[in-house]
């Protein structure tokens, strides 16, 4: 087989742009895709083998696809087990950065190539560890969005634009595994074989609805976007802490989850396979004394909760010890506007004005076949609904929407019609 990236030889089954093919009809003329074009290659382990790839991409030509396999659910972090590309040229590689964790040299052989990935916010940072940081970027995900694919993961839009079904059988696995098994280094070359025709058919169909300067705009602000920062209290995101009802209770649940995020770093496990949130939960509530207390919580029951529960008890008691100053607040004042159903009671003409700017986003996505979440985001929305700019304008607005991340072709769309909605309120108001 060839190593360019052949058309799959089977007309693949289309629709108009934005539009997808009927699941049921793409179901029914998908042919599955079992195997790579050129195998499964071996993979990628020593410093010798990765100055061939290299190489190969190097002299490669075109687009390269790029995919990162991570232990999200097992490990701690969110480090690549495996990376995937695939170029016309040179084939498909699959490198194991634990045995080569330094690919600074096949990021600076592809800098000026413009690399594919699907929802690539996901890899992109993992990526960046390990020295692969893409200049030019083409998100198919992102750009299934733009044109109102209504499924937009990676096996649907192979599948529904492409006309092959990817297996998706490992999608969850432990990719820490070593040695990974054959079967999941041929789902992994899977992800990339087609991901640069699904790009070519994407990059069309911008073409045809007038969308790929959206795109383009969309693909450099989340190359542009800088890492986000640590949350300033991650504890508070345990999931069910609206169970704790008190400060008191809440200390105990920041304890518990600075400890088990300790002992998980440690570990290198996932924090949930250390201790469940609901179990953190459970001893918040109850606040137990003793690894007797401990076995009466079900939640306390399983091996990994058990072998660490001199550190739970030690948590337990931290927390019961803390003055009353020490406490944690039972909530914290946010930067944003409050939680939008207060907004009637609290600033009714607030609540007018976003109602109507929902109302102007929502009609405008609808009418260019896209999510209103990629017009703009709720955020923005939301924060210009209850701040509006002094004196409103097309020219406000849309400096507003800008200085909270909005790209110019949002604006563009949106600045004027929702100025237009503000300002018939603000005359119907002084009528």
């Amino acid at each position: 087989m060839s190593d360019t990236a052949d058309p799959p030889q089977e007309a693949p089954p289309q629709g108009a742009p934005g539009q997808e093919v009927p699941q049921q009809e793409a179901a029914s003329a998908a042919k599955p895709l079992l195997e790579p074009r050129e195998g499964v290659p071996p993979v990628v382990t020593t410093p010798a083998e990765l100055d061939r790839v290299v190489a190969a991409f190097a002299a490669g030509t075109g687009p390269v696809a790029v995919d990162a396999e991570r232990a999200s659910g097992y490990r701690y972090g969110q480090r690549a087990y495996l990376i995937q590309l695939r170029r016309a040229g040179a084939g498909t590689a699959l490198i194991d950065p634990v045995a080569v964790p330094d690919l600074a040299g096949l990021g600076a052989a592809l800098a000026d190539t413009e690399m594919v990935l699907h929802a690539a916010n996901q890899d992109l940072p993992c990526l960046a560890e390990v020295g692969i940081v893409p200049r030019r970027l083409f998100d198919t995900e992102l750009a299934g969005r733009l044109l109102g694919y209504p499924r937009v993961g990676l096996g649907s839009m192979v599948e529904n634009i492409l006309g092959f079904a990817l297996e998706k059988g490992h999608s969850a696995a432990d990719w820490s595994t070593r040695p990974l098994p054959e079967d999941w280094l041929k789902y992994a070359a899977l992800d990339v074989e087609l991901l640069v025709e699904l790009r070519d058919v994407l990059h069309e169909k911008l073409v045809e609805t007038g969308k790929l300067d959206w795109a383009l705009e969309e693909f450099a602000a989340i190359l542009a976007t800088p890492p986000k920062p640590p949350r300033a209290d991650p504890w508070r995101r345990t999931s069910g802490i609206h169970r704790v009802r008190n400060r008191r209770g809440l200390a105990v649940v920041r304890e518990l989850w600075l400890t088990r995020d300790r002992i998980a770093r440690e570990r290198d496990l996932s924090p949930g396979r250390v201790l469940q949130d609901a179990a953190i939960v459970e001893l918040a509530v109850r606040q137990p004394r003793s690894p007797a207390d401990l076995t009466e919580i079900p939640a306390m029951r399983n091996r990994g909760a058990r072998r660490h529960q001199t550190a739970w008890l030690k948590a337990v008691a931290r927390a019961r010890a803390l003055p009353d100053r020490a406490l944690p607040e039972a909530n914290l004042p946010g930067d944003g506007p409050p939680p939008a159903h207060r907004w009637a009671e609290r600033d009714p003409a607030a609540a007018e004005r976003l109602k109507a700017a929902r109302a102007v986003v929502a009609a405008l996505a609808d009418e260019h076949s896209l999510p209103t979440e990629n017009l703009m985001q709720p955020d923005s929305v939301r924060r210009l609904a209850w701040s509006p700019p002094p004196e409103v304008s097309a020219a406000a607005v849309g400096a507003a929407l800008r200085e909270m991340g909005a790209r110019p072709w949002q604006v563009a769309l949106v600045a004027t019609p929702i100025a237009k909605a503000f300002l018939r309120l603000e005359s119907k108001d002084l009528g």
